[in-house]
């Protein structure tokens, strides 16, 4: 007799969503949830509270850290987490009140698991509906970060959010390649879009910035690549640039190196070597991105990223241990 397995938490309430629409790859559902906000426990990031309007992303980034959370919700399937998208639904008055638990000088971060501008934005609007709700908090830092230029539709609630709060915008922007983005985020917005939403930011008054992240070994990790992403940056008008190396869960393992083995052929055995030890690069390779990173900000006047990782010593002896 065949077995089944009683779905329980997130599962079970993702089971019982609905189909919303439909178009050619991607299925969007809805997701019946419980609560918006989330504590945030990694010490990696200053965040107290994150908020992701939806699970799963359509752009399909191959080395997305975040597909491991449609494991969460018993779905087994890599490509899912690109095809299958779970707009949360939304009640503006519940979200009013979890936000009273957060605290004058606490930090929410905006798109940590999913991109909150990604295309189910357009037909459902989740993100301008907390943005909304946000309009009632004051003295808090909100930290947005993603790779649509549809943020730049909400600079009015971003800039209304700014008087009486902390709000800055990111932009991942991991080259300026055109060919190259449409391999490494094959749905993603061009470049050049991303690069045009940064200055419509900053023209009304919204703190924008650019991370080159994730930098790719071998592939975007030139001082030529970086310099050319922060120096866009700069002429839109952005005040923070930043960057940090790949770091690959298994999850996202399983999808990246097989598209470097299509690709990328000449890199796979180096790649399989050095993430063979964990899902982040240490010793001297990752300081070299930060110091690569640091003088171009400093030869192009730009600050550092609010949040990026602080700078991990290097012991004297430490061998190279990475391309």
């Amino acid at each position: 007799m065949q077995q089944f397995t009683r779905l329980v938490g997130i599962a079970r309430l993702a089971s019982e969503g609905s189909v919303l629409s439909e178009k050619r790859r991607v299925e969007y559902r809805s997701l019946p949830t419980r609560k918006w906000l989330n504590r945030c426990q990694s010490k990696r990031v200053p965040f107290d509270w994150t908020i992701n309007p939806y699970r799963g992303c359509e752009f399909g980034c191959k080395y997305c850290y975040a597909r491991y959370t449609h494991e969460f919700m018993e779905i087994p399937d890599l490509e899912a987490f690109e095809t299958e998208i779970y707009a949360k639904d939304w009640c503006g008055d519940s979200f009013r009140r979890e936000l009273r638990s957060v605290r004058r000088g606490q930090v929410i971060g905006l798109g940590t698991a999913t991109d909150p501008y990604q295309p189910a934005e357009r037909k459902f609007g989740r993100t301008r509906n907390l943005l909304e709700a946000l309009l009632g908090v004051q003295g808090i830092s909100l930290f947005v970060t993603t790779k649509s230029d549809l943020a730049a539709r909400d600079a009015d609630l971003f800039r209304e959010l700014a008087k009486k709060n902390e709000v800055r915008v990111t932009f991942s922007v991991t080259t300026l390649n055109g060919d190259l983005t449409r391999l490494i985020e094959p749905f993603a917005p061009r470049p050049y879009l991303r690069i045009e939403a940064v200055g419509k930011l900053t023209a009304a008054d919204v703190h924008a910035g650019v991370i080159c992240s994730p930098v790719l070994p071998l592939i975007t990790d030139s001082a030529e690549n970086l310099g050319a992403v922060a120096e866009a940056a700069k002429a839109a008008g952005a005040d923070q640039f930043g960057a940090n190396v790949l770091f690959l869960q298994p999850s996202a393992q399983r999808v990246f190196f097989p598209f470097l083995a299509e690709r990328f052929p000449e890199y796979v055995a180096r790649y399989r070597r050095e993430y063979a030890s964990g899902a982040f690069l240490k010793g001297v390779y990752p300081e070299k991105i930060r110091q690569r990173v640091h003088d171009i900000r400093e030869r192009l006047g730009l600050l550092r990223r609010d949040f990026e990782h602080a700078t991990v010593p290097v012991p004297q002896d430490a061998q190279l241990l990475l391309f």
